[in-house]
């Protein structure tokens, strides 16, 4: 499996997964169960395909990794690209089982695209969207950084991860659907077109602040053991 691979196959998996859960188990899960399907799919791609490509599955994390020192930008890009590739593919999948259900609607329903504002889950505004993505991104990069470093105990670093995007979500999901991910925003809002293109520009834009600042914060060596 060649790293590229293993970022497709890892993003389509959180994608489908966890807006599965929102579209198609959403009302009996409710976001508790949500918050534990993103988090748990992250947990199993971060054991099944950590060790080829690291499971970034996550365009900020690949941006933050780079800013760290620990990834070149030319495969950062690479990555990227299959990183949106999946979650579009999964959109796509999840679009096609939602669309057997008699009284489904994605212009209704949905497709666990994030958002904000009127007629969007708590209905929070723009800037309470943004700070969100933003400083959510920013820890979340911050432990993925963290946990992989070479003084922290490699075996750990899935399960810490995913936990965290647990604790994220259960935070998070009533003001954006949380992103943290601009390419599991970018999947569903392109099949869901109209007012979730239109929002895309935050979740692509905050979480590239976040991602950035947890890099440089790293870079730094402000968290590094000291003797």
């Amino acid at each position: 499996m060649t790293r590229e691979f293993a970022e497709f196959i890892g993003t389509f998996t959180l994608v489908f997964l966890g807006c599965g859960s929102a579209v198609i188990a959403g009302t009996h899960i409710g976001y508790t169960g949500v918050s534990f399907t993103f988090g748990l799919s992250l947990i199993g791609m971060a054991y099944g395909i950590g060790a080829v490509s690291g499971c970034h599955i996550n365009p900020a994390v690949s941006l933050g990794a780079v800013v760290a020192g620990r990834m070149e930008m030319s495969l950062a890009i690479r990555y990227m690209i299959a990183q949106v590739a999946g979650a579009l593919a999964a959109a796509l999948v999840l679009l096609m089982i939602a669309n057997g259900k008699a009284d489904y609607s994605v212009a209704t329903n949905g497709l666990g695209q994030n958002g904000w504002g009127a007629g969007y889950l708590g209905e929070y505004g723009v800037v309470s969207a943004f700070i969100f993505e933003a400083v959510a991104t920013f820890l979340f990069v911050l432990v993925i950084l963290g946990a992989t470093s070479a003084a922290a105990p490699a075996a750990m670093a899935g399960l810490v991860i995913g936990l965290t995007l647990i604790a994220i979500h259960l935070v998070g999901i009533d003001v954006t659907g949380v992103s943290v991910n601009p390419a599991r925003s970018i999947g569903p809002a392109l099949f869901a077109g109209g007012h979730a293109i239109g929002q895309l520009w935050l979740f692509i834009l905050a979480p590239i602040i976040g991602a950035v600042g947890a890099g440089m914060v790293c870079k730094t060596g402000l968290l590094d053991p000291k003797a």
